[in-house]
């Protein structure tokens, strides 16, 4: 949709809820990957009855995020990109890591030279100005050297799952610290030396038969 209003938390969240009760689900497994993965998190801290299970891929739980962005310069130099999708629209000529936001930059990371063309299709149909909105929105202003109220999100009782790539320039692994102190039931953590951000292509075969292991072992 159009508008940054559009992107607020609580509205992405309840979009994730309408999904499951549209398919006629009271429970799902909600799995999701950077802003997915912010998402996921926020259904799980705000969302819990319809949480069966929840699986997170590079983003770090938002209350280890927030120390690591206060306490270590390294992580917090790993945001700028963030500062700069704030401050521009897409067709700024180095808004996406030195170049303008176009199907081709955007599908610059997917090495997989025979899903790379399908990559560009489907960017191609995109919005890039929406995918900016959810910075806009919901990414707090942490360079301006002002003091921020960073919220604490509440602990959650469900069994979850992260993957971290140890090589994420964006997302430092010490937000990965502490998390066990704000899950409440069984927490996994996969960290992934090599990986990068893209934590899912970069170990595929790891990612995928760690997750259906992990799944079969807690039937519904």
């Amino acid at each position: 949709p159009e508008g940054v209003e559009n992107y607020d938390m609580s509205l992405l969240v309840s979009d994730v809820v309408a999904v499951v009760r549209h398919l006629g689900e009271e429970k799902a497994t909600i799995v999701g990957h950077d802003w997915g993965g912010v998402v996921a998190w926020n259904v799980a801290f705000f969302a819990p009855q319809v949480v069966d299970k929840l699986i997170i891929l590079n983003l770090p739980h938002p209350n280890g995020m927030a120390r690591a962005m206060q306490n270590n310069p390294e992580a917090l130099a790993g945001t700028t990109y963030a500062k700069v999708f704030r401050e521009s629209s897409p067709d700024d000529p180095e808004v996406f890591f030195g170049y303008p936001m176009t199907a081709q930059t955007l599908s610059g990371w997917v090495t997989d030279a025979e899903a790379r063309p399908k990559y560009i299709e489907a960017f191609e149909r995109s919005d890039f100005t929406a995918m900016l909105n959810y910075y806009k929105q919901n990414y707090p202003d942490i360079w301006s050297g002002e003091d921020i109220n960073w919220p604490t999100s509440p602990s959650i009782a469900v069994s979850t799952l992260v993957f971290h790539g140890l090589d994420d320039t964006a997302l430092h692994s010490d937000g990965l610290n502490n998390m066990w102190d704000w899950i409440d039931k069984d927490l996994t953590l996969v960290t992934v030396p090599g990986a990068g951000h893209f934590v899912q292509q970069d170990a595929a075969d790891l990612v995928t038969t760690t997750m259906r292991s992990w799944l079969d072992a807690r039937p519904d």
